[in-house]
């Protein structure tokens, strides 16, 4: 076996309980690497069109790599797939860090493939190589902290080295945009996974073990390591001094707003006022009490805060720049501690944070324009800047709770339903991350083209448009956008199959990520091949979703952004150019309306099923 992998999953069958290994091919990883290209293969290899969300066979798996666990930087993550998503209707897929992933790879195995629907609610022990599926009715209804806590008593194992991935009521109760969480604040959050685990009536994993993968060459891995290190502790985003570190994620608050691309009133503005009541600036002189950081990261960018009194008083961690965003400016929130209050019940419940503001900001917007009749609202005043109601909104949706009920659609299916499909800001049901793409070209190719819907970190253009790292583009050009966002989205491939954080890309590069791979796992590796398996992992994803019929018509954005100019602020007058990108896009990556030709299949070695 290749160095630093355990070489097999677990394949856990709910419905029949029976748990057997899967031993990993060699040429499978020199192909697909591990997280989400390897997901994605086991996903493919049982691909069936007519596959829905909560169907027994749609699989749910798991999966790290070869740089989960090792010594490398920011080696603490997993991703997470589902054949199905319940919020898009295309493939699912999220990604998160904390230490569940490297303690499931010290556990024995690189990743779980789960199957099936249990009878009864159960959770999945996988505790020094030894699998066991326990019958748990009890734990049901529980929060995503206290399952987390009581899973952690029940083991003999130290609770420093156990790791908790759940759900909360989101995912028991179907919500299409509820999230997997572990370590208490870590978060697979987008495309409504803990919806599928949910409906598996499987609540938790948990994982614990000592087995630490080797690497191929020791030495070598020692020696790029160092390097990768030098360049992140030097670089002025992810250094000691660096803006992540010291102001965490919500450093880029006032930063994209000032570029008139931090929107509110659900986009309909893209400049905020109040930004700086909610930036990291000012978290961190008021609600801030701590630093954390997932396994293996030297950037630490987690925040530990407690708002200590007043209706929303919380000890929690967070909040992130995307969930201020989303719980905040663009319900035209400015109170910071009804964001962090709003950010912990939605890890209390296991809902992603970015689709539930998404979702709000759109009924917001339909009462705003008369959309809504106000009985259906029963007594919530869903008006834009109402603190408390935007974190009503939460605890109604994970219970389905009066308005709460529509609210679980997500904002796609909650604006179908009142006649108002234009208001729901979203790429194939995906509502829309913290960057409004007028002012900036490149994420806005990025959300159109991105296999997942509108994300962000699939092709995250953001530091070489905004920051200037590794180069300044210019953000209101679509010059070598095309290129740019291709480029970006398949280094992405690569970072999430690696499996580390995406914010070792504002240091280092291909040349750094090839280095260490080939350290860890023996492969011949260098830029060049590494970024054609990130091409391939992303033609492989692609072509999933073209089986769901996803093509051309769905890579747009909303007409929002194409057709109204920004009225106001700092980029006033800029509109997206996608619809004159687009075309170059598919050119460069040799499709056609949105689908890899066979040319395309055949050079990346990807067979075409047809069944």
């Amino acid at each position: 076996m290749l160095g630093g992998y355990a070489g097999r999953f677990l394949d856990v069958n709910l419905e029949n309980g029976k748990l057997k290994d899967i031993l990993l091919d060699e040429e499978v990883l020199r192909m697909y690497l591990g997280g989400k290209g390897l997901g994605l293969k086991f996903i493919y290899d049982e691909l069936r069109d007519d596959i829905q969300p909560f169907d027994p066979d749609n699989l749910l798996v798991f999966s790290t790599g070869p740089a989960t666990g090792a010594r490398v930087p920011t080696s603490g993550r997993y991703h997470i797939l589902t054949s199905k998503s319940p919020l898009t209707g295309g493939l699912g897929s999220g990604n998160s860090g904390g230490k569940w992933g490297p303690y499931l790879k010290f556990a024995g195995y690189d990743g779980v493939v789960v199957r099936g629907i249990s009878n009864k609610p159960v959770y999945l022990s996988i505790i020094d190589g030894k699998a066991e599926l326990v019958e748990a009715p009890e734990i049901w209804g529980m929060t995503t902290i206290n399952v987390t806590a009581e899973l952690i008593d029940r083991t003999t194992k130290d609770p420093r080295k156990t790791s908790v991935a759940c759900i909360g009521p989101a995912g028991e109760n179907l919500i299409s945009m509820a999230c997997i969480m572990n370590d208490e604040h870590r978060t697979a959050g987008r495309t409504g996974s803990g919806a599928v685990m949910g409906s598996k009536k499987l609540k938790a994993i948990v994982v614990s073990g000592n087995d630490r993968q080797k690497p191929a060459n020791p030495d070598m891995l020692i020696e790029k390591v160092a390097e990768s290190m030098t360049l992140i502790k030097e670089n002025p985003v992810t250094g000691p001094k660096g803006g992540l570190h010291v102001y965490g994620t919500a450093v880029l608050v006032n930063i994209v707003n000032a570029h008139g691309a931090y929107s509110s009133r659900n986009f309909q503005n893209s400049y905020f006022p109040d930004a700086d009541e909610q930036s990291g600036e000012r978290l961190t002189a008021t609600y801030l009490t701590g630093r954390t950081g997932c396994w293996g990261c030297p950037i630490v960018c987690g925040r530990k805060s407690v708002v200590p009194d007043g209706p929303f008083s919380v000890k929690t961690e967070g909040p992130e720049y995307e969930t201020i965003f989303a719980l905040g400016s663009n319900c035209s929130v400015k109170e910071l501690d009804a964001v962090i209050k709003a950010n912990h019940f939605c890890n209390e419940f296991g809902i992603d944070t970015i689709s539930m503001g998404g979702t709000i900001s759109c009924a917001m917007e339909l009462v705003e324009k008369g959309k809504i009749p106000e009985e259906k609202l029963q007594g919530l005043n869903l008006k834009f800047g109402n603190a408390a109601a935007m974190v009503e909104s939460v605890w109604r949706t994970a219970y389905r709770a009066r308005f709460g009920a529509d609210l679980a659609l997500g904002s796609r299916k909650l604006a179908e339903k009142y006649n108002a499909s234009e208001l729901s800001i979203n790429v194939k049901g995906m509502e829309l991350p913290a960057y409004d793409p007028r002012p900036i070209q490149g994420i806005g190719l990025g959300y159109a083209t991105a296999n997942r819907g509108g994300d962000h970190v699939y092709g995250y253009t953001i530091p070489a448009e905004i920051i200037g790292l590794p180069k300044k583009l210019d953000p209101y050009s679509t010059e070598g956008k095309p290129e740019w966002t291709i480029f970006m989205q398949d280094m992405g491939s690569v970072i999430n199959s690696t499996v580390i954080c995406l914010f070792t890309s504002f240091a280092i590069g291909l040349p750094q990520y090839a280095g260490m791979l080939e350290a860890i796992t023996g492969l011949e590796l260098n830029p060049e091949k590494l970024l054609k398996i990130g091409e391939r992992i992303t033609n492989l994803e692609r072509v999933i979703n073209n089986r769901y019929g996803l093509d051309r018509a769905a890579d747009v954005l909303p007409k929002r952004f194409t057709e109204e100019y920004v009225s106001a602020g700092p980029s006033k007058g800029q509109i997206s150019h996608v619809p004159e990108m687009i075309d170059k896009y598919y050119s460069l990556r040799n499709w056609v309306d949105g689908k890899p030709t066979e040319e395309k299949l055949k050079e990346l070695e990807i067979p075409l099923r047809t069944s």
